[in-house]
């Protein structure tokens, strides 16, 4: 039977500071992560589904099973997307373009984007994610949910759960939010367009 790992950090645990301390990865990846991956391993075993890729285990499972492959598949999205802090941050070339084509500017996305994390109720994430026709839309996910359940292909997320920023930004989601984009790694986002 196929288990799944802990995906390895691509950086340093201190490389994401000050916008994600050193802390928070610690909790965030080395305990939530890798406590979705043990209960999901748990869980597997006469399912049916343990030979299925992560992707269709979060298509087609419900209940425990889609939960902590969700939170797997979301959180290895959301960690490989980060690199070291840099001030005017922003994607070029293509990525540019299909932001700016449907959003209007990424100023203008990047208020959208923050704006639905923000307004999201409760635990979840928020994705820029390319439709089949390769537009780009912003969607709201609750708990363990992911856009690829509904078609999409899923570029970019910010983690709104309280865990993923509590010990740096206590109750201040926005301020979270706006911080992330130092650490963006507009080249994997647009790998993932790619695709």
């Amino acid at each position: 039977m196929k288990k799944f790992e802990l995906m390895a950090l691509p950086y340093a645990p201190e490389a994401l500071e000050p916008v994600i301390s050193r802390e928070t990865l610690s909790f965030h990846h080395g305990k939530h992560l890798a406590a979705y991956v043990n209960n999901l391993n748990t869980l597997l075993p006469g399912s049916g589904m343990e030979d299925l890729s992560l992707e269709e285990i979060v298509c087609k499972a419900t209940g425990g099973i889609q939960n902590n492959a969700g939170q797997i598949m979301n959180h290895e999205l959301y960690f490989g997307q980060f690199a070291a802090p840099k001030q005017d941050n922003v994607p070029s070339g293509k990525m540019a373009e299909a932001i700016a084509r449907d959003f209007g500017s990424f100023e203008a996305f990047k208020e959208e984007f923050q704006k639905k994390g923000a307004t999201l109720f409760g635990s979840g994430w928020v994705w820029l994610s390319a439709d089949k026709d390769g537009k780009l839309v912003i969607t709201q996910e609750a708990n363990a949910a992911n856009p690829i359940q509904k078609g999409l292909t899923p570029l970019l997320t910010f983690d709104v759960w309280e865990h993923a920023y509590y010990l740096d930004y206590q109750n201040r989601r926005p301020d979270h939010l706006a911080a992330l984009w130092q650490i963006i790694d507009w080249k994997v986002v647009e790998g993932r367009w790619k695709k």
